[in-house]
């Protein structure tokens, strides 16, 4: 089984190509012209044990707003496409990473009904250029794309950085398991018989 998709998404604001694997082991090549956003990019694709390439262009000379919000797109919609039917997945994920001094909880269920409730506090608004609201509209617009229900909460911290990695790792750890195949499950984890 080849669970793989590469998307393409083109406007007026952006251009976006990503290509995912999600039995790819961590492999990852990251350009977005937002280097914070390259950093958490990264840590998704190699805490989740995905193959992820990712090579966006967008308006920064605007704000990477629109670029972050893109390329959640764009990756929620390669991971919809990559679960294809979804029979044999474990559906449900959960993880809390720890980095220093801060602890984030994530818990995923590849539902088919794309929601995102985010309750994270940030100390600052900004790390490098980046402006750390931009984490939570990734969030939104990966959990909506991929038809995921996704929890995330800031159980402690005090360093955004610090925080803001352990969401993106946390995500990525609760979405590995969730994506997981098992082999005693039969079908589609539901029981509506679709997801």
């Amino acid at each position: 089984m080849t669970r793989r998709a590469t998307i393409a998404r083109k406007t007026s604001e952006t251009d976006i190509n990503v290509r995912l694997g999600l039995d790819g082991g961590g492999s990852t090549a990251i350009a977005t012209g937002v280097p914070f956003f390259d950093h958490m990019l990264d840590a998704f694709g190699r805490h989740g044990l995905f193959a992820l390439e990712v090579a966006a262009v967008g308006d920064l000379a605007v704000d990477a707003h629109h670029t972050v919000e893109d390329v959640g797109i764009c990756i929620g919609t390669a991971i919809a496409e990559a679960l294809g039917d979804k029979r044999g997945i474990r559906r449900f994920g959960s993880a809390t990473v720890p980095m220093d001094e801060a602890l984030v909880l994530a818990s995923v269920d590849i539902s088919g009904r794309g929601q995102c409730h985010y309750s994270v506090e940030l100390p600052i608004e900004i790390i490098g250029t980046f402006d750390t609201t931009l984490a939570r509209e990734f969030m939104i617009a990966l959990a909506t794309n991929a038809g995921l229900t996704l929890h995330v909460r800031s159980l402690a911290g005090e360093n955004s950085h610090h925080i803001i990695e352990a969401v993106f790792k946390a995500v990525a750890r609760a979405l590995a398991e969730a994506v997981s195949l098992d082999p005693r499950v039969s079908g589609v984890p539901s029981t509506k018989g679709a997801l």
